[in-house]
């Protein structure tokens, strides 16, 4: 005879696990993300690219990503500093950097 398991029990309920599956629930911004010292480097990545990612994008304003859950729309200038942070290369530091933000050079001959 089977014996019946409650959906409940094998449902996500670690919030550990809910924080990847939902992480706008969890974080607020991507430097809470960062100081999750429980996440991995690799789940750190996947939280902050699923943010970066366009499908999150704000209709008319492509430099605003509002995840579902999230409580405020996030800058798509702060989630890839805190991805180039995970890499070690910190935040933009602007013109003086020689690189944008995006990878690309500043102006000709930079």
């Amino acid at each position: 005879m089977e014996r019946d398991v409650p959906i409940t029990s094998i449902a996500p309920q670690d919030t550990d696990l809910g924080r990847l599956l939902d992480p706008a629930r969890h974080f607020d911004r991507p430097q809470d993300v960062l100081a999750d010292a429980t996440l991995d480097v690799g789940e750190k990545r996947a939280i902050l690219s699923s943010w970066a990612s366009d499908a999150y994008a704000v209709e008319s304003m492509p430099a605003l990503r509002k995840p579902p859950g999230a409580k405020a729309p996030i800058a798509f200038e702060e989630i890839m500093d805190a991805l180039q942070a995970l890499d070690g290369a910190g935040p933009s530091q602007g013109a003086g950097a020689g690189r944008s933000r995006h990878g690309g050079p500043h102006g000709v001959g930079a």
